[in-house]
């Protein structure tokens, strides 16, 4: 089979500004397209704006400007903020682009003569922001679940597409393709959907009161609605029908879709394709939002992290590791300025920033600035590599399975074990010694190598610092085939010299307007318990977990729900809320008691339990000052 990848971000609805989340999906496309070009694929990355519709014909009436007028504003923004953020999107495109109208309009008519657009009358809740009719039940407290907001009561005459009559195919197509739809909480979800009965789809809005949009090609009183004009995007980017690029790329689409539109890529449109004659995209990936003091981002709530404020105040690559390392993909993911501080602090400053700076230093230092030679390799030169091989592997097989935060965990591990190596080898102390240079240049040698292996590796997510890296060992680019040939060890030459830069992530010092709280009261210290044989010890088996999600327990004013990662899910519930928030915990690695029996904690099975220690009032979970591998045996 052709190496062929073709991933499509949604296209950006032009009602706002871009924001935080818009960044994320767009970097994860951008991340997933630098990884298959390094791997060879020929790669088509898609993005754009959607530009028609009420809300835009609204904003447009209310700033005193055309509805083109509008969009062309919002739209250059989200086209001027990529660059910005090193995405290498292939092409940008607009649902105003006249070879998309051109589509939109042949594969209406396509379906209108095939007999599955009919003429018909409508009535129901109407939301304005989410353009849509919304059933009674689907309304909270008789509100608009995502705005919040009462919809209008609409009756309405319209043209509708008979998706019901695609809903037992698409039952079974989604059934007889597992990973249509991932992560598989999301295929579920659709499949709940589907065991309603599915109403047809509302594709028009009569010109007495829109005008802004793709006029129908058998009704010029009416325009297209909004999902029947701007998912067909994700074919006329690459050309549909007649385009070279369309049954190329066509065949290997992976969408890219935060959870709130699940329903339209999920369901409309696989149903549009198969009526229009078209085979279904191959995946579509699914990722939660980021919260802010636990809402979902909205321009209404005031609560919009602007991506190009946070890029300028610390950091391009600082910024796309962070979306990138602390969401689970699929999950949602709360963002905090002081998390992404200490992010930036521990893992890019401390653990990779000075692994560069010390092994470069060092081999200036004592070798002039030269890759010294590899002699005889000890036992612990080859545990690092051995580590590196089995990191190289683990961070792929994460890759392919969009657990992205896995494999930068990964990474890290290799960085670690590195930084580690430093303090068992004692570089410093063989330079005193002239009899063991030959050791000290093996030691640097294989640091070296790691620097490469790691510079490969964090390039799609960090291009900028892996570039910075590579160029600090004399490599000026990398091969697009170096990402699948990184395990043979040995790439880097001896002999070539080294060009030192600066420091890759200086520490960041979050200023706070507050002062520090006083210490706590010393907590009383319990007595030791009664002695007990180390074969009853042995029976306890303790594991490092990733804790994945948090969420109150119902009705409890001190238990959590913890989904964690100890090798495989599972949920525990901890008495913790009243020392930690639900946010805070994400990401965090624990210690967990693994084999203890399943009980049922305010009616939630708990399979394990968390350790923590007193401190004065409250608690305090066990932590890690190195990173380990999720799932590995605490001794």
């Amino acid at each position: 089979m052709d190496k062929i990848f073709y991933v499509t971000t949604p296209i950006y609805y032009v009602n706002a500004s871009p924001h935080i989340g818009h960044a994320y999906t767009t970097i994860v496309a951008d991340v997933m397209a630098r990884y298959h070009r390094m791997n060879g694929y020929r790669t088509f990355f898609l993005t754009g704006t959607d530009e028609h519709g009420d809300k835009i014909a609204e904003a447009a009436r209310k700033a005193g400007v055309t509805p083109k007028e509008y969009a062309d504003g919002i739209s250059g923004q989200f086209r001027a903020l990529w660059p910005e953020l090193s995405v290498t999107n292939d092409y940008f495109i607009r649902t105003t682009d006249e070879n998309h109208i051109k589509t939109v309009k042949s594969i209406l008519q396509d379906v209108y003569d095939k007999g599955d657009i009919y003429f018909g009358s409508y009535e129901g809740y109407y939301c304005v922001g989410c353009e849509r009719f919304y059933m009674e039940k689907e309304l909270v407290d008789g509100k608009c679940p995502d705005h919040q907001t009462e919809p209008e009561y609409r009756k309405e005459s319209n043209y509708f597409f008979r998706m019901g009559k695609y809903q037992d195919w698409l039952i079974r197509y989604i059934q007889d393709h597992p990973d249509f739809i991932r992560p598989e909480r999301y295929r579920n979800e659709a499949l709940a959907f589907l065991r309603e009965p599915l109403e047809d789809l509302c594709i028009s809005r009569p010109k007495s009161r829109l005008t802004w949009g793709i006029t129908l090609p058998f009704d010029e009183n009416y325009v297209t609605y909004v999902w029947f004009d701007a998912l067909i995007n994700y074919i006329t980017g690459i050309g549909y029908p007649g385009g070279e690029n369309f049954p190329v790329f066509w065949p290997a689409a992976q969408h890219l879709i935060a959870k709130d539109i699940l329903k339209p890529h999920g369901i409309y449109w696989p149903t549009m394709l198969k009526a229009a004659g078209i085979e279904p995209y191959r995946h579509l990936n699914v990722h939660g939002y980021w919260n802010v003091d636990q809402s979902k981002m909205s321009k209404s709530l005031g609560n919009v992290v602007k991506p190009l404020e946070l890029k300028d105040k610390y950091g391009l690559d600082a910024f796309r590791y962070f979306l990138l390392r602390d969401m689970v993909f699929g999950l949602d993911s709360s963002f905090s300025e002081e998390s992404f501080v200490q992010r930036t602090n521990a893992d890019l400053a401390n653990d990779l920033g000075n692994l560069v700076s010390r092994v470069i230093a060092m081999t200036v230092k004592y070798f002039d600035g030269k890759v010294p030679a590899s002699s005889q390799t000890e036992p612990i030169d080859q545990a690092l590599i051995d580590t590196a091989k089995r990191v190289i592997r683990e961070a792929g097989a994460a890759f392919e399975e969009l657990a992205f935060h896995k494999t930068l965990m990964a990474i890290w591990e290799l960085i670690g074990t590195a930084n580690k190596y430093i303090v068992e080898q004692e570089p410093w102390n063989l330079a005193r010694n002239p009899d063991r240079r030959e050791r000290l240049g093996t030691l640097l040698y294989h640091l070296l190598e790691t620097l490469r292996t790691v510079a490969v590796l964090i390039t799609p997510f960090m291009p900028g610092t892996g570039a910075k890296i590579l160029g600090q060992l004399g490599i000026e680019e990398i091969d697009r085939q170096d990402y699948t040939t990184i395990a043979g060890w040995g790439g880097l030459p001896a002999g070539r010299s080294l060009k030192p830069g600066p420091t890759l992530f200086p520490r960041i010092e979050l200023k706070k307007e507050t002062l520090a709280p006083p210490p706590p009261p010393k907590a009383e210290i319990p007595p030791v318990k009664p002695e007990i044989e180390f074969a009853d010890f042995e029976k306890v088996d303790l594991r490092v977990a990733v804790i994945l999600k948090a969420e109150p327990v119902p009705k409890s004013n001190k238990l959590l729900k913890l989904l964690i990662d100890i090798g495989e899910e599972r949920t525990i519930v901890a008495g913790i809320s009243k020392a930690y928030k639900p946010e805070e915990l994400i990401g965090k690695k624990v210690v967990v008691v693994a084999n203890l029996k399943p009980t049922k904690l305010m009616g939630v099975e708990s399979r394990g339990m968390i350790l923590a220690t007193d401190a004065a009032d409250t608690l305090t979970v066990l932590t890690f000052d190195r990173e380990p591998e999720a799932g590995g045996r605490v001794r």
